[in-house]
């Protein structure tokens, strides 16, 4: 049997048939994958109405691709109080938020209480607001930083009100990639370790992929096929989001950076070898918010959200720091010949814009 025909039979591909699927042109991925796609969703693209909260900027970890973190490429520290946190979250709550998507840096001397009574304000305050907080990594340094084992992190999470976990942290799992990109940060086990003990409690996470960089076509498939293994056990991940690398104010030298083609060809494959993972995310705010429209028609399903503020990716050159208005959101979606369909945070459908 050849690939497209495995493909198109819903066959699972293996390795070297995954890493394969590259040799394929443009527009014959892009039609594999969309068929998958509209398979499951038809003409619908899903967004939600959300509010990104970066609390603080102050790491512990040097990551060479950051541009986020106070660096000497970056020297403006800060850290929010809590009142200032729960400001942001009820201007977002009244403009219609319904999920706050809450990651930092590593602070070294905020301490576990400062995360954990955050969470736990904000939903005390807004029991029905969906709180998606901490990556993999965060967990990682909180416990390894404050002597707690991950099982007593996420429990922590629980009792302080996260609903679920965004999929931050990835990065590439290659370790020698890693230790390039991000060397003393959570490990890809220790990242899969985390979202497997996160799921084991019933609760859903995300799972995302930083490319663009340094790996290989080959990383990027290793990648993949590991996420499908974890779901293959666990079943616990809404969306797979391959994010861009981006390239401004970081200490990460790229020579040659992808093009659109290798783009939307790294989301059509996403969508062809996940064929476990529920939803393809094309983050508008690393793909910028054509590439990701385009890329609804190579097998992504979901465009993140109106997201209202943005400071990591931003940093680094994303123009996504002010987000994106529901109305434009809609209107984009929909010129691009898609259903815009508003969601929860568990792809839960609470407005079809047709």
């Amino acid at each position: 049997m050849d690939l497209i025909t495995k493909v198109r039979s819903g066959g699972r591909l293996e390795r070297k048939e995954a890493e394969a699927l590259y040799d394929l042109d443009l527009f014959t991925l892009g039609e594999l994958a969309d068929e998958i796609r509209r398979k499951r969703y038809g003409n619908k693209s899903f967004f939600n109405i959300n509010r990104h909260i970066n609390p603080t900027n102050v790491c512990a970890d040097t990551c060479k691709f950051c541009a986020y973190s106070a660096s000497r490429k970056n020297p403006n520290r800060y850290t929010m109080s809590h009142d200032e946190i729960l400001r942001i979250v009820e201007n977002s709550v009244a403009n219609g938020a319904k999920e706050v998507h809450i990651v930092s840096a590593h602070h070294p001397e905020a301490g576990v209480a400062w995360y954990m009574d955050a969470f736990r304000k904000i939903k005390a305050r807004f029991p029905e607001l969906h709180v998606k907080a901490m990556t993999a990594a965060e967990v990682d340094f909180l416990a390894r930083h404050y002597g707690h084992t991950y099982d007593e992190v996420l429990d922590m999470m629980i009792e302080s009100g996260v609903d679920s976990m965004p999929g931050g942290g990835a990065e590439i799992f290659d370790e020698k990639v890693r230790e390039y990109l991000c060397k003393g940060k959570v490990t890809s086990d220790q990242w899969l370790e985390i979202h497997r003990k996160w799921h084991e409690r019933g609760r859903m996470s995300n799972a995302t992929m930083l490319f663009g960089h340094v790996e290989s076509r080959a990383h990027r498939i290793d990648h993949m096929l590991r996420l499908r293994d974890l779901q293959d056990e666990t079943g616990g991940f809404n969306a797979f989001i391959p994010l861009v690398y981006q390239r401004d104010n970081n200490f990460l030298r790229v020579e040659e950076f992808p093009t659109g083609q290798e783009i939307l060809k790294t989301y059509a494959i996403s969508r062809i070898v996940l064929d476990n993972i529920p939803h393809i995310k094309a983050y508008w705010v690393t793909a910028t918010i054509n590439l990701a429209l385009i890329a609804q028609e190579f097998g992504a399903d979901d465009l993140d959200g109106t997201i209202e503020r943005e400071s990591i990716q931003s940093a680094a050159g994303a123009a996504s720091a002010h987000g994106m208005p529901l109305q434009s959101f809609v209107s984009l979606i929909k010129d691009a010949g898609f259903v815009p369909v508003e969601r929860d945070s568990l792809y839960n459908e609470l407005q079809v814009y047709a």
